[in-house]
Formats: C-alpha cells, sequence, structure tokens
C-alpha cells in the first residue's frame, strides 16, 4: 500500500452565486437540494470526499458556514447537488426543511481535492448521516471488479437506495457505537484496501485508534474523519 497512489490537486476557492433549482426528499430527514447558476460554469470536484462551504446568513445578518459534500455536478447544466442530513436543529437544518426553489444561496470551494484510486481490490465505506453523500457518491465511482462493504447507521441509510456496479454488502449499525464495535470485531480482507470512515468525532476517533493502532492498519490505507462534533455548532477535523 502507498500513499503516492493519492493524489492531492488544490483548487481556486471562490464563492458562487446559485439558485435552488429542485428540493426532494429521499428520506425521513434527508433532503437532496439542486442549485443551478451560470457561476457553477467552472466548478471543479475530482474526489467523493471533496467539501464546499455552503454560506448562509442568520436573521441578525452574521455569515454561516457549513461543509458538505458535493454529491452530484453537471457542467452542462450548470447544477450542483447536495444533500443533507438533517438535525433536530441548526441553521443549515433550518435552511433544508423549508428550502424552496428559487431560493438564494452560495457556495465556496472545495479548496482542494484528495484523489483516491478506484482500483484497490476491496473499500470499506463507513458512517452516520452526515457521511451518506460521500458514500453514496462513491459507490457510483467504482468498478465491478471491487469488492466494498458499506457500514451505516442511522434511518436515512435504511430508506436510502445503495447503487455501484460494484457487489456490495451493506450492514446497517443500530447506532454509532455499533459502528465502532463492528469495526473492533472485524478481520479485515487481505490484500489491497483502502478505509474510508466519516461521521461524529467521537466515533470517528475511535475507528481510527482501533485501526491504527490495535489493527496496525496503514495510515496511507485510509482516511478518517470528524464531520461534526457533539456540542459544537462546526466541526471538521481530518483524523488520519
Amino acid at each position: 500500500m502507498n500513499d503516492k497512489r493519492i493524489q492531492r490537486v488544490r483548487h481556486e476557492l471562490k464563492p458562487r452565486e446559485v439558485t435552488v433549482s429542485e428540493v426532494r426528499q429521499l428520506a425521513p430527514n434527508f433532503v437532496s437540494v439542486t442549485f443551478k447558476g451560470e457561476s457553477l460554469h467552472d466548478f471543479v470536484s475530482l474526489s467523493y470526499d471533496d467539501h464546499v462551504k455552503f454560506i448562509l446568513h442568520d436573521v441578525a445578518g452574521e455569515r454561516v458556514m457549513r461543509d458538505y459534500t458535493p454529491r452530484r455536478y453537471d457542467r452542462d447544466a450548470r447544477e450542483l447537488t447536495l444533500e443533507f442530513a438533517l438535525h433536530t436543529e441548526g441553521h443549515m437544518t433550518d435552511w433544508a426543511r423549508q428550502a424552496r426553489v428559487g431560493q438564494q444561496a452560495v457556495i465556496g470551494g472545495p479548496k482542494g481535492s484528495m484523489i483516491i484510486p478506484t482500483d484497490y481490490a476491496w473499500h470499506i465505506l463507513a458512517g452516520d448521516a452526515t457521511a451518506l453523500p460521500a458514500i453514496r457518491r462513491r459507490l457510483e465511482e467504482l468498478p465491478a471488479a471491487a469488492d466494498v462493504l458499506v457500514l451505516v447507521t442511522g434511518e436515512e441509510a435504511a430508506a436510502l437506495e445503495f447503487t455501484s456496479a460494484a457487489p456490495l454488502r451493506v450492514q446497517l449499525a443500530p447506532t454509532p457505537a455499533d459502528i465502532v464495535e463492528a469495526f473492533r470485531a472485524m478481520r479485515l480482507p487481505e490484500g489491497d484496501g483502502f478505509i474510508w470512515c466519516a461521521g461524529e468525532a467521537s466515533m470517528a476517533r475511535q475507528v481510527r485508534d482501533i485501526l491504527f493502532v490495535d489493527k496496525a492498519f496503514p495510515r496511507e490505507a485510509a482516511r478518517i474523519s470528524a464531520y461534526w462534533k457533539q456540542g459544537a455548532s462546526a466541526h471538521h477535523e481530518n483524523l488520519e
């Protein structure tokens, strides 16, 4: 396993004014919003692990920014789709619950991409509801020759479709703690593989320690990210 297989690319960072063109309720507490705008003509997202800044202003006029995965991009149509996992409260959740066609927003980034090859013999994709857009995007990219385990939690995961040319094994974990225990009990496959996991910070840190400390899995063959942190209003941290 060689970290030289992973390619890091920087992108020009600029804000893009966009308009909501479609809103779809994909599952309980999970909404797909498509944005359209000429500003997207040169948008670039080269990795399922990319994130953009979704930018709003609250009732006090303060700017609020959160990270979201570019789920799908259509250059010809100048359209970008983001998927929102709806928490119990928060500026972005409140916005996404009432999102309507014609509303304006600003999107910035991504500032870079970490391009992970698709030709690993096996892939493990894991996480909570916030990881689902990246997981679903990655599955659409993987070839039929790949062996893939998807390990996810939440009612959103149970309601969503996971489609890929690769044969899939989808394992639903009742809670984030069960994802941690699944990794603890897991016998990792032999050969050249890649593990990706994202979600709440405590879960992500425990998975990181299990993989890198307990199982001595190579750090260059995994990417573990804390997409959010219990009790924090904004948090994004790469833990690998």
